[in-house]
């Protein structure tokens, strides 16, 4: 080898020493494309450290763990199998990109997708029962105001009693019960001169006759809360066969049946049930951990205590489902219609729309019978204005109609009768025309050309 090839080589090997060296690409050993995005993304949003993480979920720290990250670990993580892989790769830990280098950590925690469902459960235990027990505690308190409804009954038996009157000599005269959701078509059927309804006709009845039916609205204070159901409104068919007559014909009522069921009512009692075994699940799993020697596992004395709190929350939520279904069926009973087959949400949705029907009735009544005064008011108060203007009229032609056969006794009456009502104080500007007839002649003046002397004619 010549000099210049030796000094040509020495200056590559110069060349190649201050140039920077390329980062080298870290290729992926277990994970598939896929699953290593996903959590490359992951990684990226939350920016924590993976013994954080690690850490958080083995504490059960629900200050750093939320329901968004704990369903997406769950959702992104690999399965178990994949993770007992990453873990033999633990000693080449630098040698491996980001996604599995989270998998070698996360691969440490024993029994990791149980601990993460457990733990969602009970990040979002509160939020279920938040969701279910309102609708349950509506429910059973509209029961009760419906059962104890006076005001309700009679307004029942009122709308039997004008519907039996209006199809009197027809095929359903004399009827001994109606659907609830005619109460809503009430309002279908309007007056001759299409201006107000059937329902306004009752309002106005109630207004006048009966003012103590005016009260159920208030007495039914929890129906519209219940009418809003219990289960996903998407997920459930809506059967419009509701029946309800009045307690005094419940010996004679008739009822519909259907072959439905209550797919609300369903998700209800499903959404229960999964509390339980889940609840259940968690209890099984407390006794079959295994015994670990890592101090920042805190999962079994952690989940033992909320164990025992959702066991309680959901003894209590599940007597007050019964109860609730025990008080709608009794409501079946007593108003005759089938609750195996009309659902909650129909039952109240129907009573819930009549009741603002009703309101809107009454207010537009009112708002008629105000409109309805005002005019009257305006109307008498044009004829009083046109009765005193003629009054005053006829006055005044007494006062300055003279007498022309000198009848003096007459016109002091009218004078005296005209001070006294003030009448010949009025329109004092206007001045009685003169006498065309008493008018002074005008002096006619000339001068004389003679002698300067004035002289008239």
């Amino acid at each position: 080898m010549d000099s210049e090839q030796v000094q040509k080589k020495a200056e590559d090997s110069e060349e190649k020493k201050t140039l920077p060296a390329k980062k080298r690409v870290k290729e992926l050993r277990v994970l598939n494309p896929k699953t290593a995005q996903n959590l490359s993304i992951f990684l990226g949003s939350y920016r924590m450290p993976y013994e954080d993480i690690k850490n958080a979920i083995l504490e059960v720290n629900e200050d750093m763990l939320s329901e968004a990250l704990i369903q997406n670990l769950i959702k992104h993580l690999p399965e178990q199998k994949v993770l007992n892989e990453l873990a033999q790769l633990k000693s080449e830990y630098d040698d491996l990109c980001e996604p599995e280098q989270f998998g070698v950590v996360m691969s440490s925690v024993k029994m990791l997708k149980p601990r993460l469902n457990s733990i969602l459960f009970k990040l979002t235990f509160e939020e279920h029962i938040n969701n279910i027990k309102p609708s349950i505690i509506a429910v059973t308190l509209a029961c009760e105001e419906l059962k104890k409804s006076e005001s309700f009954n009679k307004l029942l038996e009122l709308v039997l009693l004008v519907g039996n009157y209006m199809n009197s000599g027809s095929r359903n005269a004399q009827s001994l019960g109606f659907k609830i959701n005619f109460l809503c078509k009430i309002r279908d059927t309007k007056s001759a001169d299409q201006k107000t309804t059937l329902l306004h006709f009752l309002a106005e009845i109630c207004e006048e006759k009966y003012q103590d039916i005016l009260k159920f609205p208030e007495e039914l204070e929890h129906v519209e809360s219940a009418s809003k159901g219990l289960g996903s409104p998407e997920s459930t068919e809506v059967f419009r066969n509701s029946c309800i007559l009045p307690p005094s014909h419940c010996r004679t009522a008739f009822s519909e049946h259907m072959d439905s069921t209550l797919v609300s009512a369903q998700i209800l009692k499903s959404n229960l049930a999964g509390m339980e075994r889940q609840i259940v699940h968690l209890e099984g799993d407390i006794k079959k951990f295994p015994q670990t020697g890592n101090e920042h596992d805190k999962f079994v004395e952690k989940m033992t205590i909320f164990t025992k709190t959702a066991r309680d929350q959901y003894e209590k939520l599940l007597t007050m489902h019964n109860n609730m279904v025990k008080l709608y069926e009794n409501l079946g009973e007593y108003f005759i219609f089938d609750s195996k087959t009309v659902s909650i949400e129909e039952f109240f949705g129907d009573l819930s729309n009549f009741r603002t029907l009703f309101l809107e009735a009454v207010k537009e009544n009112n708002k008629r019978q105000e409109m309805e005064e005002k005019t009257r008011r305006a109307k008498l108060a044009k004829e009083k204005a046109e009765q005193e203007k003629l009054e005053r009229q006829k006055k005044k032609k007494q006062l300055i109609d003279i007498n022309k056969e000198g009848d003096e006794t007459g016109v002091m009456d009218n004078l005296l009768e005209a001070l006294q009502s003030g009448a010949a104080f009025r329109d004092r500007r206007k001045r009685i025309p003169r006498n065309p007839d008493n008018r002074r002649v005008p002096l006619e003046r000339s001068r004389s050309r003679h002698n300067g002397a004035i002289s008239s004619k």
